[in-house]
């Protein structure tokens, strides 16, 4: 029976009942897991001389608890004539077990004198084995015989009750098993580990009762019934002791957080031990910071309520005085460093409150410091002069003597597919070099920056064969540098857009990169391939070469219907080279040759072919042709970057100048800047700050084309949609003598600008552990720009209709009055009596102006399943007539 006396049996029945040895293995089956303790006595037997069992009823069931006693204290039978000699010893009983094995259990033999006290023995040494569930000693004509009854063999375990701890988690916690033999010692083992296992998710009402299910041949079924209970949360914590912080403002320091309804879905709230122990930890480590330097936790007590649902956390403290920095000295055992010249840059001085966390950041930036000239084993250690009269805190920080350190070896572990050249490279110092703790430090970060690896890497440092010698050792962990990335996002104008790339930056493990990408929307399409060789020829130089075919085109809709009003197609390919000048700044050179062709439809060209201004407008028209632009151009790069793929500390900047005519038929000079700067602000906050913007000036008397000049909006600037920001000309249409108000329906093209600057700051926010093993990293943005400074273009009102000053030519090109089209067309036209077109719209010319554009929001960056994944919701704060907002955007992307 498991908990309700359900008892199971393999035996017949008769009409009358059960049988004699059915009988039997129904009271065997109906044994539970512990037995009540009862006292001993022993019985006289001449007849037989067997041992008497335990008191109590024969056949009739007693269920105790687990815990009880693990054996009842043994009787024996006083034998008929104590002290006679033992001529044989006769196990019976036995069925699995042989006779020699329960004999080796027991100190027994033949030839000693069979007494009282050595049946006992055997009793209790018997017991102890936890192989049995039964044994007696009997004794008579010289023959000692030992009737047993073996412990069953577990035939399975069974778990009943548990939905927050699924059986994998429990089982191998476990150590009773199938095919084992039956104990009760493991069985209340198992109870407390799996109780433990709650206590661990803060559910200390959780409950735990064994059962036992008999079964035929000796076997039983262990069944563990658990009830789970809720999680045990912290109701209260008091603090007690504390004078000059208030209660509130310790707990803020803690990790256990009150149980509160604003608090729903913490995990903060739910008690455990580790964490209590941390939080103690924590209010040191606070109070050690304001200069409290003699404060102690006195206890800390967790009391669980009653009901077992809450506990209270009491916490009794002592402040202790608070001190200041006494007289703050460095002594220096090695020659580089002057001791005087040290202490007085140090962030401490005499008269501030003293800071154990500002002493913690001093040893290991003067650590720093003598590993910069060599010492890699430079211990420093600081020497405390406590006055607790005056209450101030002397401290002195003695460098202590060490060799000068050179680096023996580097080794490069866990590199399957990376040529271990390519992490070689990387390295800021050579076997046989001084060490260098910076080198050290610039080394890791560049190796991190390949993006190859797993981000938790470090350059581990070791003893080498002798005092002076370090090795240096790469510890890498590969990852999947391939990445097949898909894309998407929502634009007024585009509706939809699709992005797909492939690309791998580490072919072949040589640390080149091979890419393919290309792009579809409503708006363009484009195709790209590129290569870059970090390393050519295994010198210090880059190369890379970029193939590419871009098409964009401009429209409009009216009603339903989409009017394309230009089309842009580039061909052209680059290439670039770079040389680091210094191990932060690099100088790039390019060059870039562009194949453009600008067209129309042709129902935008007049009678004669020519572009009709009346239909495309004449900015339009102007752009309209093939020119081949052959561009030079030059960039340098500051990067300090401690990881380019996520940076979290350092600063990018860079300077970019392009001259367009050495041949082809476009002349400009572009000039375009920009700086990122990336600031730990500790507890996974990560700010930054980043700045852009460019000019663009024509040469030789020309003006800038359209597809030369600046654009804003999606995806760099976050709340506006693609080329949603700066000058622009909107033609609204007019239909029954009522202006469109649906921007949907209006022709609305970008111009871009000639100037531009854009600014960014986003702030990353750190969730829990679990989130940051999900990969989930929101942020909040801030993004502020301009576009501007383009040449005013004509504008043409026809609010009262247009007509051209052509006829619509029949299927044989004559000039005719006659037309068969109908009456109005998609375009806005109206059929004139003569035959000819009239145009009913207005144009206005907006956003040409160097005033901010402001928008806010928050983004999620999360590294899902199924690739990157990055989602922003944004609202514009500030924009100026004619701006297109856009609030939602999102990409996706897989890496193999």
């Amino acid at each position: 029976m498991i908990g309700r006396e359900l008892v199971r049996s393999t035996g017949r029945r008769s009409a009358g009942g059960l049988l004699g040895s059915q009988v039997a293995a129904v009271l065997l089956g109906t044994t539970i897991l512990s037995v009540m303790p009862v006292e001993a006595f022993a019985q006289a037997a001449p007849s037989s001389g067997k041992a008497a069992r335990p008191a109590g009823k024969p056949g009739k069931r007693t269920p105790v608890p687990a815990a009880a006693p693990a054996a009842p204290a043994p009787a024996v039978v006083a034998p008929a004539e104590q002290g006679q000699p033992i001529q044989t010893i006769v196990v019976k009983g036995s069925e699995r077990l042989e006779g020699q094995t329960v004999l080796s259990y027991i100190t027994l033999r033949a030839g000693q004198l069979y007494t009282k006290v050595a049946a006992d023995t055997a009793l209790k040494d018997l017991y102890a084995t936890e192989l049995f569930k039964d044994v007696q000693v009997g004794f008579a004509d010289g023959v000692v015989t030992i009737t047993v009854q073996e412990n069953p063999v577990v035939n399975r375990i069974i778990l009943e009750g548990n939905k927050r701890i699924k059986d994998d988690k429990i089982l191998p916690e476990i150590k009773v098993a199938p095919r084992q033999i039956f104990t009760r010692s493991k069985i209340r083992a198992d109870v407390a580990r799996i109780i433990e296992l709650y206590k661990r998710q803060g559910r200390y009402a959780a409950t735990v009762e064994p059962k036992m299910v008999a079964l035929d041949q000796n076997r039983v079924d262990i069944v563990f019934e658990i009830t789970e209970g809720d999680k045990s949360k912290v109701r209260q914590i008091n603090i007690i002791g504390n004078e000059h912080f208030s209660a509130g403002e310790l707990r803020g320091q803690m990790v256990t957080k009150q149980a509160r309804f604003t608090r729903l879905f913490s995990s903060g709230t739910s008690y455990d031990p580790d964490r209590m122990a941390f939080d103690q930890q924590k209010l040191r480590q606070f109070y050690l910071t304001q200069g409290y330097a003699d404060f102690r936790v006195v206890s800390a007590v967790a009391e669980l309520t009653p009901d077992k649902k809450d506990f209270i956390i009491t916490y009794v403290v002592e402040e202790g005085k608070r001190y200041k920095f006494g007289d703050v000295k460095v002594e220096s055992q090695l020659r580089e460093f002057d001791g005087d010249k040290l202490a007085a840059s140090l962030p401490m001085h005499k008269g501030d409150w003293y800071n154990a966390k500002q002493v913690e950041d001093t040893i290991e930036s003067l650590n720093e410091t003598a590993g910069a000239f060599g010492y890699a084993f430079a211990d420093v250690r600081p020497q405390y002069d406590r006055d607790k009269e005056n209450l101030t805190m002397g401290l002195t920080f003695v460098i202590q003597e060490a060799p000068r350190v050179y680096v023996e070896r580097i080794d490069i572990n866990g590199n399957t597919l990376t040529q271990d050249k390519v992490v070689r490279r990387e390295f800021r110092l050579a076997e046989g070099d001084a060490f260098n703790s910076v080198q050290v430090k610039r080394s890791t970060n560049r190796i991190k920056s390949l993006g190859y690896f797993q981000e938790k890497f470090e350059v581990e440092q070791k003893p080498g064969s002798a005092e002076d010698r370090i090795l240096l050792e790469a510890n890498v962990e590969e990852k999947p540098t391939g990445e097949l990335q898909l894309s998407a996002g929502f634009s007024s104008l585009e509706s939809f857009i699709f992005q797909a790339s492939i690309r791998q930056r580490n072919f072949r493990g040589r640390g080149q990169t091979v890419g393919l990408s290309g792009s579809i929307s409503r708006y363009s399409k484009s195709v790209e391939a590129s290569f870059v060789e970090p390393y050519l020829f295994d010198k210090n130089v880059s190369l890379g070469v970029n193939i590419y075919r871009r098409d964009f085109n401009s429209f409009n809709y009216y009603n339903t219907n989409r009017n394309t009003t230009y089309e842009q197609s580039t061909t052209g390919f680059s290439v670039r080279a770079g040389v680091p000048l210094t191990e932060y700044l690099t100088a790039v050179g390019s060059y870039t040759l562009n194949y453009d062709d600008i067209s129309l439809g042709s129902e935008y060209n007049d009678a004669n072919g020519n572009c009709d201004p009346l239909i495309a407008s004449r900015y339009l028209c102007d752009a309209v042709g093939k020119r081949l632009s052959s561009i030079i151009g030059g960039s340098l790069i500051y990067d300090t970057l401690d990881n380019r793929m996520r940076p979290t500390r350092g600063i990018t900047a860079s300077v970019n100048v392009d001259f367009a005519g050495l041949g082809g038929d476009v002349k400009y000079a572009r000039i375009r800047a920009n700086a990122s700067k990336f600031t730990n602000l500790g507890k996974g906050f990560i700010f930054s700050l980043s700045a852009e913007g460019g000019a663009i000036k024509g040469l030789s008397g020309q003006d800038i084309r359209i597809n030369d000049r600046f654009y804003l909006g999606q995806p760099q600037f976050r709340g506006f949609a693609i080329r949603g920001v700066g000058p622009r000309v909107l033609r609204k249409y007019i239909t029954d003598g009522v202006v469109s108000t649906d921007r949907d329906n209006w022709q609305d093209d970008a111009l871009g600008g000639k100037y531009y600057y854009m600014g960014r700051a986003e702030l990353e926010i750190p969730l829990g552990s679990g989130a940051r093993e999900m990969g989930l990293r929101p942020s909040i943005f801030a993004d502020v720009g301009a576009v501007w400074s383009v040449k005013r273009p004509d504008l043409l009102n026809c609010q009262n209709g247009c007509v051209p000053t052509y006829f619509i030519k029949d299927a044989n090109g004559v000039d005719t009055t006659t037309t068969t089209t109908s009456a109005t067309d998609t375009s806005g036209r109206q059929l004139t009596a003569t035959g000819s077109y009239a145009y009913n719209f207005v144009e206005e010319f907006v956003g040409d102006t160097w005033k901010p554009r402001v928008a806010v929001g928050i983004g999620v960056n999360w590294n899902s399943p199924f690739g990157p994944f990055r989602i922003d919701f944004s609202r514009v704060l500030l924009k100026q007539n004619g701006d297109d907002p856009k609030a939602f955007n999102f990409n996706v992307g897989t890496q193999f």
